[in-house]
């Protein structure tokens, strides 16, 4: 059974204190997500990075949002694996909409960091999803097929088995609008089908979350589906009230 996974990803907020003191609050909450067979975590800003490493639980998942995939180099303003690795951070998010949209990163940029986290034993949180446009024209499945099979091409079955997806659609990040749990499950399932395609029976294992206005109020709703094994949730994690509604909520 795939373990449950609750990600919150702070984007560009929090100053390292903000980030420290919410570390420290979390601690009971990792106890209670651990008792309860769920994995919790947050990915911070690459400067609050260390703050929350220092001060969670042992068992917080500490994620960074993003990587580069060269190890060094001429890259002014990148932050490579090595340098997350010093600080003993082993997740990070890869091709959230907000930086394929504002940085253009593209499917092809994802799979090199992806290849670059998998050599190196880490674990890529790889998000796809469509626009509304899209959406509406009725080409979601088309959209995330073709992110996967770009994403991940060229990777072994046995290679993946710390891949994690997250399905976002663009049009519900941040807006209020939802994804209907009926819509979500389709294309997490969808999803999974896609990766048994390109990998075989992996595809069970690997977890698949659902992000876009994720709430207290409706993530059980979401985890309830069979396909959707987690949440990746933006502002409903930035303050530790509502993050452990979210995990009451789950448990």
């Amino acid at each position: 059974m795939r373990k449950k996974l609750l990600l919150g990803n702070w984007k560009m907020n929090k100053l390292a204190i903000e980030a420290k003191d919410f570390a420290i609050a979390s601690r009971p909450l990792v106890d209670k997500a651990v008792l309860n067979n769920i994995d919790l975590g947050v990915a911070p800003t690459y400067l609050s990075l260390a703050a929350v490493k220092e001060n969670a639980a042992k068992d917080m998942i500490v994620a960074a949002q993003n990587i580069h995939f060269a190890a060094s180099g001429a890259y002014t303003g990148e932050v490579s694996i090595p340098m997350l690795k010093e600080y003993g951070i082993s997740w990070v998010i890869i091709g959230h909409s907000e930086r394929r949209t504002y940085d253009n990163e593209t499917s092809e940029k994802c799979n090199q960091k992806i290849a670059a986290l998998l050599d190196n034993n880490m674990v890529p949180v790889y998000c796809v999803g469509e626009t509304l446009r899209e959406f509406e024209a009725g080409k979601t499945k088309e959209v995330v097929a073709e992110a996967l099979r770009v994403g991940l091409k060229g990777f072994r079955g046995d290679k993946l088995q710390n891949l994690v997806i997250a399905y976002e659609p663009i049009w519900s990040i941040g807006t209020g609008k939802n994804a209907s749990a009926e819509i979500a499950e389709s294309v997490c399932e969808f999803i999974r089908s896609v990766l048994r395609e390109l990998f075989g029976c992996v595809a069970e294992d690997l977890r698949i979350l659902y992000g876009g206005s994720v709430k207290p109020e409706n993530i059980r709703t979401y985890l309830s589906c069979p396909n959707i094994d987690g949440a990746l949730v933006g502002g409903a994690s930035l303050k530790i009230e509502s993050y452990e509604a979210l995990l009451n909520n789950i448990i």
